[in-house]
């Protein structure tokens, strides 16, 4: 989303191409990625380049769209269209291109608005085998967001502006904000006069005939284009900023259209509500609003989108027959709990609060504090960044004295629209809500307007119970953000603290907790100097994600630490914790794999019980499985010998052992997850280069990398844990 909302702001062909490599996910490596735009000849021209070589510039700078080439195709065919390595390197075996410059796979997507074609991005890609579904659709918002703005600068750039050279970042061809040969356009009209063109509205301007709206839910700012003032009949805004849903919406469908919005930001997706629309006058207009409430990969809304359609194109003369006020707001109620109940930790609650609670109720902004030894402490700007949560901690400052005399008398209080001046910064309307859970004082909650307001018996009850259900899902939260405080330590208490520094390698390591269950589990990582110099790596799984399942790691890291410190081989040392698992009073299998290195002539022995293979990161940037016979995992079979295996480690090159969470997705083929692991490491290789940099740093930054994708989930089913050792280049 951050992506999307840095493209729409882009002023040409080169900045947008330089802002998707920049801050498009990282596997999209950058290497040999062009954008094409479509001149007046109806030819396909580069216009913007990274990392193509010259002869590239040469003899792709411009495309045939009715040729063969991946551009001409995917324009073509109107979908993306995709390249292997394989048919990179036998389509394109010239050493400078395919895998000889880092593209593990392409893919060309089309730059199509209002089924006007008007170019085509490539892009590398770090993806061995098959590109997962999930990164297509990545791939086409991109692209799609990329069009949008490209179809803006196009027929809205300045008439008489000179093409200007600009690059994409290092290895860029010249790259203008326009198609070489393009004539320049006038900008469109549009009656009743153009509306100021605000770049996230480019995700409806398909809705020709239609009044289009957006909405940022971060920021909450609104906009509508010019359709939609006039279908409200009301004078276009400076600024095309929306009116505020109290004013357009009749009181009388005001609660019901509160209530479907509060659902439609539960769950996100497409929402349709009919409602109507307040004219100037009196007069109003029967209406349909249908759009979608976009998520991020988190799950939480962050923008809504669509059209506002007239429904019987004539103003209803009148109102009586609206919907019952009463049960329309036992509807909001209802759907606000639906989402308060789906809430786990006070971060969620919080998020629950913000997404679903305020624009629910068209608040400006809300302030949540918890009761913490006595004080009130906010809590709301946790779940937000930048200037929005600067403004939080503002209003938490200005509000602190209400707040905590509304929870010491236990009573809401409410603003009065011109009962008195309003402070330097106040909010023009405020709420504010006492938190109290089964007599405990929770916390207190601040819902601010932009606009003054009257508040309504009906109102205060709906803010009222509002404020009791919010107390007793933050009592539920705090209790449950307690128990896994809690078991998290005993996680951190059973894994290293830090890890020991040891002559002749360099290692980083990270533990990520599961987020589903318990939050906890046994995965474990261990570092070890054995007596005879030798260092010992040691990652493992156990079964479950419980207490049962990190008291049993405990216990396994230690007992393996004890026989690996005794002087037993690999096998050995697994064949008798194998032992001492099954001898314990517990149905839990592991997982293991256990490895020496020497550092001095990087000679390797390892066995692993059911474990995945552990990665070589050579010094000629290829990431492969190390190939180690393997036994069942520990405590299946106690009386199972392990196989030895040995090998070598060069100076320079990097060991990446890590648990199944780290590459696991139920959206995924496993071993097609593996594999674009496996592409992202030779990525990172190929970037860090040898001797650009330490490799502690290095391998921090590379540890960041492969939990990046993790952490990005919008759950982890399973814990992760890593350990990479890096065997350091003695000096001459």
């Amino acid at each position: 989303m951050r992506c999307v909302r840095l493209l729409l702001g882009c002023s040409s062909a080169a900045e947008l191409l330089g802002t998707v490599l920049a801050e498009g996910p990282v596997w999209i490596t950058g290497e040999g990625s062009a954008l094409y735009l479509l001149d007046s000849a109806g030819m396909l021209r580069l216009t913007a380049s990274h990392g193509l070589p010259d002869w590239a510039h040469e003899r792709y700078g411009l495309v045939d769209p009715a040729g063969e080439l991946p551009a001409a195709v995917a324009l073509r065919l109107r979908r993306p269209y995709l390249l292997s390595p394989e048919h990179t390197s036998v389509d394109y075996p010239n050493r400078n291109a395919g895998l000889g410059t880092g593209m593990v796979a392409v893919v060309a997507l089309p730059l199509v608005v209002d089924e006007r074609p008007i170019g085509v991005l490539a892009l590398a890609l770090a993806h061995r085998g098959t590109v997962p579904g999930r990164d297509l659709d990545v791939l086409e918002t991109i692209a799609g967001a990329c069009a949008h703005r490209l179809h803006h600068l196009l027929d809205h750039g300045p008439a008489h502006a000179e093409p200007r050279p600009a690059d994409a970042g290092p290895g860029s061809a010249h790259a203008d904000a326009r198609p070489a040969h393009a004539e320049p356009r006038p900008p469109r009209r549009t009656e009743p006069g153009p509306a100021p063109s605000h770049p996230l509205l480019s995700l409806a301007v398909r809705a020709a005939g239609h009044g289009a709206f957006e909405r940022d839910l971060v920021t909450g700012e609104s906009h509508w284009d010019a359709a939609a003032f006039a279908l409200a009949g009301r004078p276009v805004a400076p600024d095309g900023a929306a009116p505020e849903l109290e004013r357009i919406v009749h009181p009388e469908d005001l609660p019901d259209v509160r209530a479907a919005l509060a659902e439609a930001l539960a769950g996100g997706g497409r929402y349709r509500i009919g409602y109507r629309m307040l004219r100037p006058g009196g007069r109003v207009v029967r209406v349909e609003e249908s759009g979608e409430v976009m998520l991020d990969v988190h799950g939480r809304p962050v923008r809504m989108a669509g059209l506002i359609a007239d429904v019987d194109h004539r103003p209803a003369r009148e109102v009586g027959s609206g919907p019952d006020p009463a049960g329309a707001r036992t509807a909001l109620l209802l759907s606000l709990t639906r989402a308060l109940s789906r809430a786990v930790t006070v971060r969620d609650v919080t998020a629950a609060v913000t997404d679903v609670a305020g624009p629910a109720f068209g608040a400006d902004s809300i302030v949540l504090d918890l009761v913490d030894e006595g004080r009130l402490l906010p809590v709301s700007h946790t779940v937000y960044g930048g200037p929005r949560r600067a403004e939080l901690t503002r209003l938490a400052d200005l509000s602190a004295p209400v707040m905590q005399d509304s929870l010491a008398r236990s009573a809401p209080l409410f603003s009065e629209p011109g009962n008195r001046p309003r402070a330097t910064g106040a909010p023009a309307a405020w709420a504010v809500l006492p938190l109290v859970a089964s007599g405990r004082q929770v916390g207190s909650c601040l819902i601010t307007f932009a606009a003054e307001r009257a508040f309504s018996r009906e109102d205060r009850t709906l803010y009222s119970a509002f404020a009791g259900i919010l107390a007793q899902s933050l009592e539920r939260a705090r209790l449950y953000d307690t128990h896994h405080h809690r078991a998290g330590e005993l996680q951190r208490a059973m894994l290293p603290r830090t890890l020991p520094r040891l002559p002749g390698i360099a290692s980083a390591a990270r533990y990520l907790p599961s987020t589903e269950g318990m939050q906890i589990g046994g995965d474990w990582y261990d570092l070890l100097k054995l007596p005879d110099g030798r260092i010992g790596l040691v990652i493992g799984d156990v079964q479950g994600h419980n207490a049962e399942a990190t008291a049993v790691m405990g216990q396994l890291r230690s007992g393996l630490r004890a026989y690996a410190t005794d002087g037993h081989d690999p096998a050995a040392t697994l064949a008798r914790t194998s032992r001492l698992l099954a001898e314990l009073d517990t149905e839990l299998f592991a997982t293991c794999l256990y490895l020496t290195l020497d550092p001095a002539d990087g000679g390797l022995t390892a066995a692993r019980a059911g474990h995945p293979a552990p990665v070589r990161i050579a010094a000629d940037a290829t990431a492969v499985e190390l190939e180690l016979p393997g036994g069942p995992p520990l405590g299946v079979d106690p009386g199972q010998a392990y196989p030895l295996a040995t090998g070598r480690l060069g100076a320079g090159e990097t060991l990446l052992a890590y648990t199944d969470g780290l590459v696991e997705d139920r959206e995924e083929d496993y071993d097609e997850s593996v594999q674009r692991m496996l592409g992202g490491l030779e990525l990172w290789a190929r970037q860090t280069g040898p001797g650009r940099i330490g490799p502690a740093p290095a391998l921090e930054r590379l540890a960041d990398l492969l939990t990046l994708n993790v952490t990005e989930r919008r759950s982890r089913p399973d814990d992760v844990a890593l350990l990479l050792l890096h065997r350091v280049v003695s000096p001459a």
